[in-house]
């Protein structure tokens, strides 16, 4: 599912326009985005929690080359979803 499509989805429920939809979402996501850079866990309760994972320092192969390089420690966003969310995807819990 595309962004665009969430929105029209969310349209639709909610009869607001998509416009409004669109301009809400941005800044949703900006202020996920904006906090997970800053080193905060963003937790929304029976969904997950949006945080930053640090990756240690390693080597890697460059396969074209055969040849080793180091890459260094860096951080990545991550997703933890809630224990109510991942057992709906499992089907455990039906809707």
């Amino acid at each position: 599912m595309t962004k665009a499509e969430v929105i029209t989805e969310v349209s639709r429920k909610t009869g607001i326009e998509k416009e409004e939809i669109k301009k809400t979402m941005e800044g949703f996501l900006s202020v996920i985005q904006d906090a997970v850079i800053q080193n905060q866990r963003v937790h929304f309760s029976g969904f997950g929690s949006f945080f930053r994972k640090k990756r240690a320092k390693k080597i890697g192969r460059n396969i074209s080359a055969n040849t080793a390089i180091v890459v260094n420690e860096h951080h990545i966003p991550s997703f933890k979803p809630s224990k109510f969310f991942l057992a709906r995807v499992k089907s455990i819990i039906p809707t």
